[in-house]
């Protein structure tokens, strides 16, 4: 039996190298997103092989585990072989099949990512191969297939076959609408539902639309507050629920509010640059703001990508010798990507390249495909999930505001996206003083003087921790950071009535060179960390002053028409 398993092993071995030195990414190609096959088919860098002692390891528990797999078999043991939550279920156990299916699948996959550990290859190549691979494994376990999910087969007897009638329903629906269903989208509606705090549209131009909102307060600060979300996803990610809109809580804090609620760009806005993202939504929006509440300055807040933008436009207003903003949020938001984690498995000159020639002087991210990237990074929880509960069980996602929003995609202009890759993930030219010329300015962050609040999630895999406290790093003027529990986004909303997760705050005001530095000084307090940022805001709002009467400023800036406004309708 030795031999048979020594010759066995072999050739998997042989077929892993082979599949990795040959393109290992086309094993997804089906299953991936058009973004992360590009990515992942780029050649490595230099040779690859494996560390003889690495392999002779994984070789041994190889051995190892095949023999306790026959032993299991034969013995006919019904006790749970995984703690893996997709095969948890009492069924898995009893349903000798399944069962040995789950082994069997364990068994390979601690070899393959055993193999992928041994690799000798360049640092990016090694995460490429073992990214690659996870994909497969997610893709390939046995709870994504009927003929081995016990808990399927179980749910198809319970309902006499209509469960899989439902699943093939399912499915047809959501090749129809071009996604996988995450929650039940027919019980939103933006403007009725979600995106709900009042207000009205009160300036626009071709790249988006300004939202003033409803004062909640009689009295207002004098600066009023304006939000940069990001132009990748739709405004309302801040104004979900009433009990959970960050829009609404700050509207409810006495700040007069504008949110930019970017337009969903079509074949029209196909040229738009980065550039123009500055010049005539950002600065624009905040030189409007200023007009309409006759401020001489302003707080702004920007979050994710709309945090890089603001960062952007911040570096522009300091070369001009201008100051517009009194003070900036930063919400997971890259300003130096040294560390871009998962996603640094995307980018190589090699990427970036293929997207300038692809749409870098015209054309269209797609935003499903950014979408669908972005769920690939968390295959089990965002894809595979809902593949078995939509389709095997013929389950209905419950609703979910969040998921809905998550769904709901939007294109980029191919130029501004191919700038982006270069400049910022691949090159990260931000933090380099005189290397970005932005609007026909020569960009330095170090002369962008004005106090700012950091905010990074403890879990995200967008935005890790690490680089949002990297931020703290890069600009020169008063700060304070602050960590929150949780991922990108359940990090950010997480409103104080909640009463939910924690977050951590330094109060001696130290930023050390690393994060880790900084936790050693840190204290966890429990829940949000709203309030903390609200009392940071008060700070830099000024005086308090009467609520405006009615939205904009006549005659220049009317009320076009109520929030949410047109633009956050339009599907990519």
């Amino acid at each position: 039996m030795s031999t048979n398993f020594d010759a066995s092993w072999a050739d998997s071995a042989r077929q892993f190298q082979q599949m990795v030195g040959e393109g290992w990414s086309q094993m997804l190609q089906v299953l991936q997103p058009k973004e992360m096959g590009a990515a992942l088919s780029m050649p490595a860098a230099g040779p690859v092989g494996f560390a003889p002692d690495k392999l002779a390891a994984v070789q041994q528990r190889y051995l190892q585990e095949v023999q306790a797999l026959w032993s299991h078999a034969l013995h006919h043991d019904d006790a749970p072989l995984s703690n893996d939550r997709r095969f948890a279920g009492e069924n898995w156990a009893h349903n000798p099949l399944s069962a040995f299916s789950v082994a069997a699948y364990q068994l390979q996959a601690h070899a393959l990512m055993g193999l992928a550990d041994a690799v000798q290859a360049d640092d990016k190549t090694r995460a490429r191969i073992r990214f690659s691979v996870e994909q497969w494994l997610a893709a390939m376990a046995p709870s994504n297939f009927l003929v081995f999910n016990a808990d399927a087969q179980q749910k198809a007897l319970e309902t006499h076959g209509e469960s899989i009638a439902k699943g093939v329903a399912n499915l047809l629906h959501d090749l129809g609408q071009g996604h996988i269903s995450m929650t039940d989208e027919s019980r939103f509606e933006v403007g009725r539902n979600v995106a709900t705090t009042e207000g009205a549209v009160v300036f626009e131009n071709e790249l988006f639309q300004l939202l003033e909102y409803k004062p909640l307060t009689p009295k207002v600060y004098e600066r009023p507050l304006l939000m940069v979300p990001p132009c990748i996803n739709k405004y309302y990610i801040l104004d979900l629920q009433p009990d959970n809109s960050l829009i609404r809580h700050a509207v409810a804090q006495g700040h007069r509010t504008f949110v930019v609620s970017w337009r969903n760009p079509d074949a029209s806005l196909a040229h738009k640059t980065w550039d123009d993202y500055i010049d005539e939504a950002v600065l624009t929006a905040i030189a409007t703001v200023q007009q309409i509440a006759g401020a001489k300055q302003i707080n702004a807040l920007g979050f994710c990508v709309g945090g890089t933008m603001l960062a952007t436009a911040l570096a522009v207003l300091a070369a001009r010798g201008e100051e517009p903003v009194a003070s900036c949020t930063f919400l997971t938001t890259l300003i130096d990507f040294a560390d871009t984690g998962i996603l640094d498995v995307f980018i190589d000159e090699g990427f970036v390249r293929m997207r300038e020639l692809q749409m870098g002087q015209g054309g269209l991210m797609k935003g499903q495909d950014l979408a669908s990237t972005f769920s690939f990074l968390r295959p089990n929880d965002l894809v595979w999930n809902y593949v078995v509960g939509n389709y095997l069980k013929g389950e209905t996602p419950p609703p979910f505001d969040l998921l809905y929003w998550n769904s709901d995609s939007t294109n980029l202009p191919g130029p501004y996206y191919a700038w982006y890759l270069r400049n910022f993930y691949l090159e990260n030219n931000l933090i380099r003083p005189g290397r970005l010329t932005v609007c026909g300015e020569s960009l330095d962050l170090t002369q962008v003087q004005l106090p700012v609040y950091i905010y990074g999630s403890r879990e995200d895999h967008i935005v890790p921790i690490g680089a949002a406290y990297a931020s703290t790093q890069v600009l020169p003027g008063d700060k304070r950071f602050v960590m929150g529990a949780s991922g990108h986004i359940a990090g950010v909303i997480n409103p104080p009535a909640k009463k939910k997760r924690s977050h951590w705050l330094r109060e001696d005001g130290q930023l050390p060179a690393t994060l880790d530095a900084w936790l050693a000084g840190a204290t966890e307090l429990p829940g949000s960390w709203w309030d903390d940022w609200c009392a940071w805001l008060h700070g830099h709002a000024g005086r308090q002053i009467a609520a405006p009467k009615a939205y904009g400023k006549a005659p220049k800036f009317k009320a076009i028409e109520p929030a949410p406004g047109r633009y956050v309708q339009q599907k990519a």
